[in-house]
């Protein structure tokens, strides 16, 4: 009965639960074209963590501090956990031009992708794969694409095993905490 009742309270303290890292389900396979013109598919990734998001290179708005925490991560994350940013418009945001938007941030090209491809293999791994809004009919001043503003964590095993928004340090250092469990 003892022990019952101190499960109960370290439950409701916190103490078990913030141990327990969620498990939502498998990132689908792909195959993209990185910056660099080099295909990278979901086996690339396989046996590493990583942290992924969906933006795009002239976005007026979220992306731009999406981008900017990405930057903070790759500094605070150990050197084993990648960072994958995914292009929601790839009909603009070309090899080249992605090369450009990480040149901004100072990406080390050996720890995070700047993935692009067909736009419906895109559409399709951001909203049936990682379960991320995406609704890419804008693309104009006026009308700007809409998409998620969450960064994703995925474990060894391609599993989805966090989301967390981008604009509060808060949800920045619990991912930071979480990758380095997942390692």
């Amino acid at each position: 009965m003892r022990s019952l009742a101190l499960s109960v309270t370290l439950m409701l303290t916190g103490c078990v639960g913030s141990a327990v890292i969620p498990d939502y389900s498998d990132v689908p396979e792909f195959s993209l074209t990185e910056r660099s013109n080099r295909s990278v598919t979901h086996k690339d990734l396989a046996g590493q963590v990583w942290v992924a998001d969906f933006i795009f290179t002239h976005c007026a708005g979220i992306c731009p501090t999406m981008s900017s925490n990405m930057q903070k991560l790759q500094d605070r994350l150990p050197k084993e956990v990648r960072l994958v940013s995914f292009t929601v418009d790839p009909n603009n945001d070309t090899p080249e031009v992605l090369t450009e938007y990480a040149k901004r941030y100072n990406a080390d090209a050996e720890r995070w992708l700047f993935l692009t491809g067909d736009a419906e293999a895109i559409q399709s791994l951001s909203v049936g794969g990682f379960k991320l809004a995406l609704d890419p009919t804008g693309g104009t001043e006026a009308e700007p694409i809409t998409h998620s503003s969450r960064f994703v964590l995925v474990d060894r095993k391609g599993r989805i095993r966090g989301y967390y928004g981008t604009e509060e340090a808060h949800n920045l250092d619990r991912l930071v905490a979480d990758a380095k469990k997942l390692l």
